[in-house]
């Protein structure tokens, strides 16, 4: 498991409810996961989106450099899901990185 980026831990310490959400494949998630993430493969974002996500929750989007987090959010603010962001850098990126989980 990976403890949670700075950017989200400054979330969770505000005291803000947020859903991370990891938009990783199956093996990846398998291979590298921060506790409490929500796990919805790229995908499978269009069919399950709507039944399993809350348009009002503020949504940190997840991947493994950033880039697919990007065109989730992206997908996603376009369905109405206006709280959503991307985690810059993904799980390995910069500040996110952690030297204990071994990068894929």
């Amino acid at each position: 498991m990976k403890s949670l980026p700075a950017s989200s831990k400054t979330l969770q310490k505000s005291g803000e409810s947020f859903t991370l959400l990891d938009v990783r494949e199956p093996w990846e998630y398998e291979a590298s996961r921060i506790e409490g993430a929500k796990h919805m493969p790229m995908a499978d974002i269009p069919s399950r989106a709507h039944q399993e996500l809350d348009p009002d929750d503020h949504i940190v989007v997840l991947c493994h450099h950033g880039v697919r987090s990007l065109t989730v959010t992206n997908w996603l603010r376009q369905q109405g899901y206006e709280k959503a962001q991307s985690m810059r850098g993904g799980i390995d990126g910069g500040e996110n990185s952690d030297p204990k989980v071994p990068l894929y």
